[in-house]
């Protein structure tokens, strides 16, 4: 079964890291994805939220800045990971949290999946 673990931190908090503190972070992060080898699938950091747009309304819809969730942590990456069920999907959950255990982390599962490349590595031109 394919479950979704949703990354969500308050995104200040985060974005006040020192690159250190960062690199820190991530290394224990790709430590956990090493230990999740064949399991893991697509993962992804999201952009900053201030920099998100959000389509609502009919028709054509409206594009506005941002999502303004209600909320004190936003969602900030997400994984996609194949586990026999929910509490394999749980200890996943918990070994990524290990590494990063002021974030909180969501899991759901997944109904339908369209398997696609590989996410390629990108970067804003804009923050070079």
């Amino acid at each position: 079964m394919l479950y979704a673990i949703l990354a969500y931190h308050v995104e200040a908090e985060v974005m006040s890291w020192t690159d250190e503190q960062d690199a820190s972070v991530m290394a224990g992060l790709r430590q956990v994805h090493e230990r999740l080898k064949g399991q893991l699938g697509p993962a992804a950091r999201l952009g900053e939220t201030r920099k998100a747009r959000t389509l609502r309304g009919p028709g054509h819809g409206v594009v506005i800045d941002g999502p303004f969730a209600e909320t004190k942590e936003q969602l900030l990456g997400l994984y996609v990971i194949d586990c026999p069920n929910e509490d394999a999907a749980i200890a996943a959950a918990r070994d990524l949290r290990s590494a990063n255990p002021s974030a909180v982390y969501e899991i759901r599962a997944i109904r339908v999946y369209l398997p696609g490349a590989p996410f390629p590595v990108t970067e804003d031109p804009s923050d070079a």
